[in-house]
């Protein structure tokens, strides 16, 4: 991951960063909300395993459940701090996503979502994702798991609560968040 600050040149708005992403499509980008650009680096196969697992499991899971959608790591949100940010896995209820306008569902939707997780990849900084986590949670999210099969533990992130730390779980609740979603950690964490 590499930062870039550009405030001494430019402050991109979310439009300019739209357009940005989408002139280079092969490059994961984010926007904090100082304005710093993110660059990330690609994941490795091991992790493009485990985030596939991820994203695969949450995925049927909300198709059965049908209370909400769930979003793949392509997918950017602009959260209401200004970030730009895609977690590895995110979802959000159906009745709040059908608020927003077709138009703004197309783009980088100005929403928070509900529940979002992080996978930590042999490239990334734990303290880096542990501020992104703060910040899904200081921007509304309900839920918010940091699964780190380095250290082969998980973060859970709740609104005002400390965040709670598991030492090699084999499953994962969703809580009242994702009733009923039970995440195997089986070739993601373990």
């Amino acid at each position: 991951m590499i930062t870039l600050n550009l405030k001494p040149l430019i402050v991109l708005n979310p439009e300019q960063f739209y357009r940005l992403c989408v002139a280079n499509p092969d490059t994961k980008l984010e926007l904090d909300a100082q304005g710093d650009l993110i660059i990330m680096s690609p994941t490795g196969g091991e992790s493009g395993i485990r985030n596939q697992k991820l994203t695969m499991r949450l995925g049927i899971w909300a198709e059965l459940n049908a209370t909400g959608v769930a979003f793949d790591s392509s997918t950017m949100f602009q959260l209401p701090n200004g970030a730009l940010r895609s977690p590895d896995a995110a979802w959000i209820l159906s009745s709040r996503w059908q608020l927003l306008p077709k138009t703004a569902r197309e783009g980088f939707p100005r929403i928070c979502p509900d529940f979002v997780t992080e996978l930590r990849s042999q490239s990334d900084n734990l303290t880096s994702l542990q501020a992104k986590m703060q910040e899904y949670i200081d921007n509304g999210i309900s839920l918010g798991w940091l699964i780190d099969p380095y250290n082969k533990q998980v973060e859970i992130y709740r609104p005002s609560q400390a965040k709670q730390v598991l030492h090699n779980p084999s499953e994962l609740s969703g809580e009242a968040i994702l009733p009923n979603f039970v995440l195997s950690l089986e070739g993601i964490i373990n």
